[in-house]
């Protein structure tokens, strides 16, 4: 039977909705996480590195490597499995493992990931985080775990996915050097559904993180934004008084619109990839559809009031910097206006001298031309008076009186063949 042809990338495409399951994690359990960044050049970096880096972890437990080209991984690394993925601008290593240790947010869980394997990593340290799963003891219990484990100023607790769990962190790092997190599972709760909760508290934190390096950014600019502001807004002012010179305040001018534009593409991929990781924060955060617990704020309101207004501030700048970009733009309009006036005006003055000047030149010239007449007759009326004289002697003619009947004609056949000859040469 003839089947249709398949788009060569049509499985590929399928398959890769299916790469990236959620872990199925059966409390009590832990899971430690790291998110490892380039401090430079992050999405251009050579990702070979990230991939070595992993094969090396892999090799200390005889785990199998992934396919060449595979951006992740999940699979068993001893006693424990490890979920590596590989992002635009980082990498995440996350290891869950069964059991949580006697004491809560112990830094030596974080032992799972070797320490000497950690200090060959291509990269920094974005975050790292410590989720500690527990079945969900009384409330009266869980509310003073919540109260040893996190800073009460800032911790956020909630129930989440219909009251299946409580979840609760502060998003302070501990003197361990990690960000704390206690998930606290109801009775009938899917190992699945743990699995979405953790890594969902773990993109949360990361894009959280990778969100306030926009905010780093701003504030880098801020200073020279501003200053750059004042330039402009006195060269503005400038504009319309007499006796300045605008040539030079057009190249004033043109020096601000190039640093504007050196700060836009310095910040652009920033500022964009701010804005792409503030959605996902808040798309992570709805999908676990939070309900208030014990009169506690949630992690939409910790974020409304601690997260929020650091991404206004990135977007304040981003529209600042453009803002300021289309002013410069319209002021340099203004300026090459103004100084195309001015030009015009200077040209306008200096085709009117060369008119003068022109007009001079061809009275010159018409006075030449008299004398250049008077010149040649004088010299034809020589050469004929030659040959006039010896027939006016036989005619009995004087031969001053024959010079004299020789002038007129002269002088006009002169100036004649000088008139056509002038007319050629403007007609050509």
């Amino acid at each position: 039977m003839a089947t249709i042809q398949d788009h060569e990338l049509r499985y590929a495409l399928a398959n890769e909705l299916h790469a990236r399951p959620f872990p199925a994690l059966n409390p009590p359990c832990f899971a430690a996480y790291i998110a490892i960044k380039r401090p430079t050049d992050a999405a251009g970096r050579d990702r070979a590195e990230d991939v070595a880096h992993l094969h090396a972890l892999l090799d200390r437990f005889g785990a199998p490597h992934p396919k060449a080209g595979d951006n992740h991984f999940f699979g068993e690394i001893g006693k424990h499995t490890l979920k590596w993925e590989q992002h635009t601008e980082f990498v995440t290593y996350t290891i869950f493992g069964d059991g949580n240790a006697e004491k809560p947010f112990d830094p030596k869980v974080f032992d799972v990931f070797p320490a000497d394997w950690l200090a060959q990593a291509p990269g920094v340290r974005l975050t790292s985080a410590l989720v500690r799963v527990e079945i969900m003891p009384g409330e009266d219990e869980m509310r003073r775990k919540i109260d040893d484990w996190f800073v009460a100023e800032s911790v956020a607790a909630s129930s989440v996915l219909d009251g299946a769990a409580i979840i609760a962190g502060d998003f302070r790092i501990d003197p361990g050097g990690h960000m704390r997190f206690g998930v606290f599972t109801g009775p009938e709760i899917t190992e699945r559904r743990v699995g979405r909760i953790v890594q969902r508290l773990t993109e949360i934190e990361t894009y959280k993180a990778m969100s306030m390096l926009g905010l780093a950014r701003a504030r880098s600019v801020q200073g020279r934004l501003g200053d750059l502001e004042d330039e402009l807004s006195q060269m503005v002012r400038q504009l319309g008084k007499a006796g300045t010179s605008h040539e030079a305040e057009l190249g004033e001018l043109l020096q601000i619109s190039a640093e504007l534009e050196s700060l836009h593409a310095q910040t652009s991929f920033r500022f964009g990839a701010t804005s792409a990781y503030e959605a996902i924060v808040t798309d992570r955060i709805r999908v676990l559809r939070e309900e208030r617990w014990d009169g506690r704020q949630t992690l939409n309101e910790f974020m409304m009031r601690r997260f929020d207004p650091a991404m206004r501030t990135v977007k304040s700048v981003e529209r600042q910097l453009g803002d300021m970009a289309e002013r410069a733009e319209r002021a340099g309009d203004l300026l090459r206006t103004r100084v195309d006036v001015e030009r015009s005006a200077q040209n306008q003055k200096l085709l009117e001298s060369m008119d003068r000047r022109a007009d001079l030149q061809l009275r010159l010239q018409e006075t030449v031309e008299g004398l250049s007449v008077v010149a040649i007759s004088y010299y034809a009326v020589s050469l004929l008076a030659y040959l006039v004289e010896p027939l006016a002697y036989r005619l009995g003619v004087d031969k001053t009186w024959a010079k004299a009947g020789l002038v007129l004609p002269v002088v006009l056949v002169v100036w004649l063949i000088g008139r056509s000859v002038k007319k050629r040469l403007i007609h050509k």
